[in-house]
């Protein structure tokens, strides 16, 4: 047990030292594009999950969505993948760990499923989204949820994270949360919530995104075949 607990304090919360500091200016720049960024994003997110399942759009629009995070991310400034501390105690990219992270959050996703699924309101919410997946191309769909998964985490724990002087755990949760509600899916943006707090954990603790997008994309992969699962 204190060994599990030691795993999660190293992954979650110990934060490595790290000298990356934004001067002045970049700051100012990064905190402008990244608004811009922000608001661009949320509305070209709120039209691509309008788009009627099964339709030719819905492609182009989430694969325009993942270019809009990226070329934000890194129009915003130098963004860095982050070290987490080993039990060698050297520094050592963290791969495995946020890999295990991500399967463990969407165990714990697939369980609050079980649960959802018999709300009526709830249920309907999260087949809106399954719809998509129900009419979509099995590997294309993998590759869309991979891109934008990626994407998403270098926009969010990459730029947005680096112009938050301030609380930029909360400020990034909430900002990813916010984009997200552009859908008007109740679920997706508790969705959001969860897994933004976690993944801001991670940026914080090892001051990079790779730890973010290794979790996120897992975490989004497995729910893409488990859901449809649950809800079927």
């Amino acid at each position: 047990m204190i060994r599990v607990l030691a795993w999660f304090r190293r992954a979650l919360w110990d934060v490595v030292p790290r000298e990356q500091r934004d001067t002045p200016a970049a700051l100012r720049r990064r905190q402008a594009v990244t608004i811009a960024v922000l608001v661009i994003g949320g509305l070209v997110l709120g039209f691509s999950l309008r788009i009627e399942p099964g339709s030719a759009w819905f492609y182009p629009s989430t694969l325009l969505l993942a270019g809009i995070w990226t070329v934000g991310a890194f129009a915003s400034g130098p963004l860095h993948l982050g070290r987490i501390a080993h039990v060698s105690g050297h520094h050592r990219r963290p791969v495995l760990t946020p890999i295990l992270i991500g399967f463990g959050l969407a165990g714990v996703f697939a369980l609050g499923a079980l649960v959802v699924r018999d709300i009526e309101f709830l249920n309907r919410q999260v087949r809106t989204v399954l719809d998509h997946a129900d009419q979509g191309f099995g590997p294309l769909l993998v590759v869309v949820t991979v891109v934008n998964g990626i994407a998403e985490e270098l926009f969010f724990r990459g730029a947005a994270y680096a112009a938050s002087t301030r609380h930029p755990v909360p400020v990034t949760t909430v900002a990813y949360t916010l984009a997200t509600l552009a859908t008007g899916n109740v679920m997706l943006a508790f969705a959001a919530v969860l897994l933004g707090l976690v993944v801001g954990l991670q940026r914080r603790a090892s001051g990079g995104i790779l730890a973010p997008v290794l979790t996120h994309v897992t975490w989004s992969v497995t729910m893409l075949f488990v859901l449809p699962l649950l809800f079927s």
